[in-house]
């Protein structure tokens, strides 16, 4: 199905199931235990052997020898392979780093050997015994120390984020300079980790040349695709299988060394191999989000339009690698005739920097939006009011080019009346409440719309049941449920009546789960193979297409009625069908909005910060299932606190690792850092999107939190902290003596 042209009126707006707080039909199985995750596929294949990866030791140089000796004597062993045993394997299209073979390391923990054992303990303990000799070379470690050095470069993170390397609109430097107010500040954002609840694990087997893997990713088709290259077969003898996620963030978006290594490691000890990455492993051999460093200039007049408007960004990546697309979303968001945005990228020999949820806008709005606030106070302006002011109905460079819907104003308007922003002093630090200092924070939220082509099969048996194939994942967000509700609109049946698979490379190729483009693009794929469906079924009965009304588990036309199941007949029926986009995207600019407040406690004697409650108004077209979709922006809420408040990857400058890479000393938020979380969705549908009139919104719900959190802190003290995170040493030294 090609769509081309805006939405009209159609199967899915009779919201009998899409739009409808529904549970998750797979929650059953989580809470009980029943889900098979990668690691725990027992029922997969028989006699599986337990796989560990030993990580190199230095982050920069070559590998002079390795002595296996002890390990292949070591209880249990059944292979070995080292990185020495093989040339360096080709990497697929997402890989920056190479993930095995050869003797030069990019990176710490770069995977150098698997060993395959019959239990974890002895794989573990054999490659323990793996004896190494490097020859270490200097490498650059530290962002802020290259960043001189950093180029401009282009920038696109695969997820509706990206720049140019630089780019210019009107005379930036003139308006800058004859501007009544400005400011010129700059921001930090540091290294982060993933940290999701399942690592990243793979069950391999082989079967002669054809090769499973049962394995945790967020994309199926590419991970078939990338596995294929690097190990150097045909892509028909690869077959992934993925039915849930346990969390992925971005960090399971590409091909990984838990996979390569798990199918290396299976075919030399001919025997099926499970393995599971430690979480040194998690934070080192795979992706983080990268450092930034960010410059903001913003230049107004006295009655609070923007005039100019600057942002610069560093960040570093191995060779060959991208910059983080911190200024994306600065393109599009205020209004202002003068533009100035730019993208460096420093090279550095720190792990590779990667896709990490909602990359570009996520750390850079924790710049922009701090910046917006500092330039408010300056102009004597309400943060809200300001913002609004300066909204904008069309992309600010290219004034022709509308938003296909922009409520941005009504998310920050209801989110103030909502949130009580009235009852906010202007003047920070006047509002006590025993030893806290506390204050509010706004900022405004924005993430792309991105539209992928996306496939599914949907079969109807003779009981009326409907079926629905596609290699869509679930990482956590609810995708067995939207696919059922479109499946169960479009079909006319009861929710029950639909059965839902995931994750299999076997199924038409979906969208995938990543950058919020999950939901809408792959519940549109199943509206057009139901379309096809339909129309099969119509065609079948002698009905016309066009006037045939499938409900109540009939096929009804005229003062015809025919039970589904009877139409479908003993053999049943199949449609296979995807969803393909035209030129609408380029036509209108789609993206989602929110308006975020926080409300924060400073102690006055520590600096401690705590958040005491948060509010997110969000416009993202039509909300397939509120339940969940309330979960994803509360869990991006929450991944906002931790990017605000702790989240940190320590950097080693000296050895190039990321020290603190597990959860005992990677900090997260928990329950009890969280407060009283409300999400608000618009009424929004976008027909301009997709036959669903859905968009994203599981990023967007990060998208501005962790500058709301920093401008509430300061609100609450006076002190601006431009250096994330903001932790109470950056705080003690500043705060006001206490009576």
């Amino acid at each position: 199905m090609k769509f081309d042209t805006p939405a009209t009126n159609n199967p899915i707006d009779q919201l009998k199931v899409v739009g409808r707080p529904l549970d998750r039909i797979d929650g059953p199985l989580k809470t009980t235990g029943q889900a098979p995750y990668a690691y725990e596929r027992h029922d997969a294949v028989r006699n599986q052997a337990y796989g560990f990866i030993l990580g190199s030791a230095i982050a920069k140089g070559r590998i002079d020898a390795m002595d296996t000796a002890a390990a292949r004597k070591a209880p249990g062993v059944l292979a070995i392979v080292t990185t020495l045993d093989m040339p360096r394997l080709e990497k697929g299209p997402m890989n920056t780093a190479s993930l095995f073979g050869g003797p030069e390391i990019q990176h710490y923990h770069q995977a150098i050997a698997v060993v395959v054992a019959e239990s974890f303990e002895q794989a573990r303990d054999a490659a323990a015994a793996i004896r190494v000799e490097y020859v270490r070379q200097p490498g650059r470690f530290d962002l802020a120390a290259e960043a001189p050095k950093a180029k401009l470069v282009p920038g696109d993170s695969g997820e509706g984020s990206g720049a140019p390397p630089e780019e210019r609109v009107g005379d930036f430097e003139g308006a800058f300079a004859t501007a009544a107010v400005k400011l010129d500040a700059t921001y930090t954002t540091p290294d982060e980790s993933h940290a999701m609840m399942e690592p990243h694990a793979t069950i391999a087997a082989w079967e002669g040349d054809k090769l499973t893997i049962w394995t945790s990713n967020q994309m199926i088709a590419w991970g078939k695709r990338d596995l294929a290259k690097t190990l150097g077969i045909p892509a028909e003898n690869v077959r992934l299988d993925s039915p849930y996620v346990g969390g992925g963030f971005g960090g399971k978006l590409f091909l990984r060394a838990d996979a390569v290594l798990a199918a290396l490691g299976a075919k030399a000890a001919r025997r099926p191999v499970k393995l599971t990455l430690t979480r040194p492993l998690v934070a080192n051999n795979t992706t983080h989000r990268p450092a930034t460093i960010q410059r903001i200039r913003l230049g107004a007049g006295r009655d609070g339009k923007l005039t100019a408007i600057a942002h610069e960004s560093i960040s570093g990546d191995l060779e060959g690698g991208q910059p983080e697309t911190a200024v994306s979303q600065t393109k599009l968001l205020y209004a202002g005739a003068n533009r100035l945005t730019s993208l460096r990228l420093a090279v550095l020999d720190l792990p590779e920097g990667n896709a990490m949820r909602a990359p570009g806008e996520a750390p850079g709005l924790m710049a922009l939006e701090v910046a917006m606030d500092e330039m408010a106070e300056s102009l004597g302006m309400d943060p809200v009011e300001f913002r609004i002011l300066n909204d904008t109905q069309v992309d600010p460079e290219d004034s022709e080019r509308r938003f296909s819907q922009r409520q941005l104003v009504e998310c920050l308007r209801l989110g103030a009346e909502r949130f009580g922003w009235s009852r906010r002093s202007a003047t920070p630090g006047q509002r006590r409440e025993g030893r806290w200092m506390v204050g509010m924070g706004v900022a405004a939220g924005f993430r792309n719309n991105l539209l992928m082509k996306s496939a599914a099969r949907v079969r109807l048996d003779g009981q009326g049941v409907v079926t629905v194939e596609t290699d869509m994942t679930d990482i956590g967000t609810g995708s067995y449920t939207i696919i059922a509700q479109t499946a169960a609109e479009m079909m006319g049946v009861e929710l029950g009546q639909v059965r839902v698979r995931l994750g299999d490379s076997s199924f038409p190729a979906s969208a995938g789960s990543g950058g919020q483009w999950g939901a809408n693009n792959s519940t549109a794929g199943v509206y057009a193979a139901c379309m096809t469906l339909r129309e099969a079924v119509a065609r079948k009965l002698g009905f016309n297409s066009a006037e045939a009304e499938f409900v109540d588990g009939q096929v009804r036309s005229g003062n015809r009625s025919v039970p589904l199941g009877e139409a479908a007949g003993a053999d049943g029926m199949a449609a296979e069908d995807q969803i393909e986009y035209g030129d609408l995207a380029k036509r209108y600019q789609q993206s989602t909005f929110a308006g975020h407040f926080v409300e924060v406690g400073v102690d006055a004697a520590t600096g401690e910060t705590r958040v005491r409650r948060m509010l997110a108004v969000c416009a993202a077209g039509r909300i397939l299932n509120p339940k969940s979709a309330r979960s994803q922006v509360i869990g991006a809420m929450t991944m906002g606190v931790g990017a605000a408040l702790m989240e940190e990857l320590a950097v080693d400058k000296r050895h190039g690792f990321f020290v603190n890479h597990d959860l005992a000393g990677y900090e997260v938020p928990v329950h009890a850092d969280i407060p009283h979380q409300e999400v608000i969705f618009l009424d929004e549908v976008d027909p301009i999107s997709s036959p669903m009139k859905a968009k994203g919104v599981g990023e967007l719900g990060l998208c501005g939190v962790g500058a709301a959190i920093a401008n509430a802190a300061y609100n609450a003290t006076g002190i601006r902290v431009r250096d994330y995170p903001i932790t109470l040493d950056k705080m003690i030294a500043r705060l006001p003596e206490l009576a």
